[in-house]
């Protein structure tokens, strides 16, 4: 079981088809709607202001949530957010991805179905279009994306869902082998996803 804190009488809420890491951290004012997969290391802090995840969103190994006070955190329904970001006082449109290690600050607004590039720093209160490509430091409007590119951006994230799926079904704490045994089985799994070039 993940590591869940209640504050001051707010305890999080995390829907039963929803699967979280035994290494993330939960605190106070959290609600992890259905389908939502929370990865090793990320840390979700509603000490401040709520966190508020719809319906299929990821939030992938040591990503940061939070906010000021009185602020929310929304990722909309089908978020993806890649490993290392750090979210605060945000909202993430829905089929929206923040790429890895990328810096969402408050009053920000990304889009739905827009895409943050790895390593972006999108300024506060600033708002990114809807199925545009933002990137840099600060982030800037790239151009727009294509049919292709949002057909990616929404596979990748059904491969969350089934990531979460997996992880309720099988994922259990164990011991390392000290050597590598005779038939070792595979993963095996079967997709046609691809990193976007």
């Amino acid at each position: 079981m993940a590591k869940v804190y209640e504050i001051d009488g707010v305890v999080p809420v995390v829907h039963s088809s929803s699967f979280i890491h035994p290494d993330a951290i939960l605190i106070g004012d959290v609600v992890v709607g259905r389908d939502c997969y929370i990865g090793p290391a990320a840390c979700l802090r509603g000490d401040f202001g709520a966190i508020i995840l719809g319906y299929g969103v990821n939030v992938q190994d040591t990503c940061v949530i939070h906010s000021f006070p009185g602020k929310t955190v929304e990722i909309l329904d089908y978020g993806h957010v890649g490993h290392g970001a750090v979210l605060h006082g945000c909202v993430v449109g829905k089929n929206a991805l923040v790429g890895m290690n990328s810096v969402v600050m408050d009053g920000a607004v990304i889009g739905d179905c827009a895409i943050v590039a790895a390593c972006s720093f999108v300024k506060a209160n600033h708002s990114v279009p809807a199925s545009s490509l933002v990137a840099g430091v600060p982030a800037k409007f790239v151009r727009g994306l294509s049919e292709h590119e949002l057909d990616w951006k929404a596979k990748g994230t059904e491969e969350y869902i089934q990531l979460c799926k997996r992880s309720l079904a099988t994922l259990k704490p164990t011991e390392a082998l000290t050597e590598i045994e005779d038939g070792r089985p595979s993963l095996n799994l079967k997709s046609s996803h691809k990193p976007l070039k």
